[in-house]
């Protein structure tokens, strides 16, 4: 009987235990309630970080400056490689204009050379031979002159008769002709005016010398000839280049060639760091077909030889300006958790605004979504801004 009692006992407690088992499993998996807090919705507390409020006396403390957002223009701008060269209207090829020999080189490679200046001297049998032509027709020139002044104040006394009055105008008409002629001679020789007129008192010695004069200031950049070196009339002697204008052959990719125009600024930057600006006087259509590149030409002052002919530099091209609709200052822009931000002005302070941005140069940047045209916005120390809105995000204790 007591071992009966005991089961019984048993199979009781065991159907107890299993009544109250799925209550408490239930209880220990239920996922825990969250605890109310005091703070108002989300919303409520975002808007509170993003906006910084400051006084207008605060504002103008800081040097915060402000200005409406509106319609622009974006420049775009494209880095070429560019070679400089002599700008060929600054440059000049010497000739000797004469056939002879060289007596005298007087300008090293590179020596700065004035306009008109004398800078080589020829040798040269046929300049001796055009001076004594025109020495010789002047001194004939001179006494026919006197001779027929003589006949005309005879034959307009009665004294002479007509016949030798013409016979001595002609022969000084005749006079005349051929000192013009040798005048003409020597001019062609490239003899100035000054030259011919001092040829009376010229030496034996020096009747032979042809002065080589520089038809343009500037830098002797090629010596063809040396000293004892026989030229001819077509023989270069010297190539002269005034370097305070050059030129630089741009090679311009055929995707951007249609948007290059003629007067376009272009800015050269030299390996020493010197940037030199210019703007786009030539754009060709031929195509160099091994490197598939427009050729382009722009001019460039350069007063302080900064730029070398030959030398290879990097072209900064801007190109034509395409209008948007929102176009903001670049600084303006503070990036804030990874996003682009802006603090718009309010009443009361500044607006943290995310915005999104779109094409943009070195200045300006065009804004896509997030700001509308008319909206003030910081433009200037938009970091101190910034700050104030990180501190804004710390929670108070």
């Amino acid at each position: 009987m007591p071992r009966n009692a005991l089961l019984l006992f048993a199979i009781i407690t065991s159907l107890a235990a299993g009544a109250l088992l799925p209550g408490l499993f239930a209880r220990l998996t239920a996922p825990p309630s969250e605890p109310q807090t005091a703070s108002g919705p989300p919303s409520a507390s975002a808007d509170a970080v993003r906006l910084i409020r400051l006084t207008p006396e605060q504002i103008a403390a800081a040097k915060i400056e402000t200005a409406k957002v509106g319609p622009g223009a974006l420049g775009r701008r494209i880095v070429v490689p560019a070679t400089i060269k002599p700008d060929p209207d600054h440059l000049a090829r010497v000739a000797a204009k004469v056939s002879g020999v060289v007596a005298q080189m007087r300008k090293r490679l590179g020596a700065e050379v004035a306009q008109h200046e004398t800078i080589a001297v020829i040798d040269s049998r046929e300049v001796a031979d055009a001076k004594s032509e025109f020495l010789a027709a002047t001194v004939n020139y001179d006494l026919q002159t006197q001779l027929f002044q003589r006949e005309k104040r005879l034959f307009e006394r009665g004294i002479t008769a007509e016949v030798l009055f013409l016979k001595a105008k002609a022969t000084y008409t005749e006079a005349k002709l051929r000192s013009d002629l040798a005048r003409q001679k020597l001019a062609a020789l490239d003899l100035s005016t000054a030259e011919i007129a001092s040829l009376s008192g010229t030496s034996i010695e020096g009747l032979r010398e042809k002065d080589i004069r520089a038809p343009i200031a500037g830098r002797v950049i090629e010596r063809l000839v040396n000293i004892g070196q026989p030229v001819t009339a077509e023989s270069q002697i010297y190539v002269l280049a005034d370097l305070s204008v050059v030129e630089a052959d741009l090679a311009v990719p055929l995707a951007s060639l249609a948007s290059i125009r003629k007067g376009q600024m272009v800015a050269l930057s030299t390996p020493d760091g010197h940037r030199v600006e210019g703007q786009v006087t030539i754009v060709s259509a031929i195509v160099t077909p091994e490197t598939r590149t427009g050729h382009v030409v722009a001019s460039f002052k350069n007063p302080d030889f900064a730029l070398n002919p030959g030398a290879l530099v990097n072209a900064d091209i801007a190109l034509a300006k395409a209008p948007v609709e929102v176009l903001i200052p670049r600084i303006a822009i503070q990036t804030i958790h990874n996003e682009p931000t802006v603090f718009v002005k309010v009443a009361g302070g500044f607006e943290q605004r995310i915005v999104e941005t779109g094409d943009g140069d070195d200045a300006f940047v065009e804004i896509v979504k997030g700001l509308k045209a008319g909206e003030t916005i910081c433009v200037l120390n938009s970091f101190l801004l910034k700050a104030e809105a990180g501190k804004n995000e710390i929670p108070e204790e």
